[in-house]
């Protein structure tokens, strides 16, 4: 199995920072940082305390880039045989469970406020949802990247 995940715009450091931890612990191949999404480095390429307090360090082994056009990243993943899984809460959106296990993958999260956008939607080859059964709507973003790493692997 060879995964990626793609970060879109994501806001909160900790959550950026969670998610490394947890991609680590999966065994992703790389983790791709879209826009505002904050990095393990600081604008003046220093590391960030408060990213590593959450990433325990991971940010030194895995393999991360940034970039901005979110567009560009997924066409190449597409070529390069990846199926692209936006989880995002949608009216066509599939149960997490009920998708197949593909050998090659890249889960793209969205926004904590906005999600992931219409255009990325439009790209991927499937758009799943974790199904809620409680009073909230949605999950921290780090918690869904977990699950859907955890059903997909």
């Amino acid at each position: 199995m060879t995964s990626v995940l793609i970060l879109e715009n994501i806001r909160s450091v900790e959550n950026v920072g969670s998610i490394f931890r947890t991609a680590d612990g999966f065994g992703v191949s790389k983790i791709i940082l879209i826009g505002t999404t904050p990095a393990p480095l600081d604008r003046f390429g220093r590391k960030r305390a408060d990213f590593a307090k959450v990433s325990l360090g991971t940010e030194d082994s895995m393999d991360w880039e940034h970039q901005q056009d979110i567009g560009k990243v997924v066409e190449e993943l597409k070529s390069q045989g990846f199926k692209i899984i936006s989880l995002e809460q949608t009216s066509d959106a599939r149960d997490l469970k009920s998708l197949s296990k593909p050998n090659k993958f890249a889960i793209i999260v969205g926004n904590e406020v906005t999600g992931v956008s219409k255009e990325i939607l439009d790209a991927s080859d499937a758009v799943a949802e974790i199904p809620m059964l409680g009073s909230k709507e949605s999950l921290n973003v780090s918690v869904a990247t977990g699950i859907a790493l955890f059903v997909l692997s």
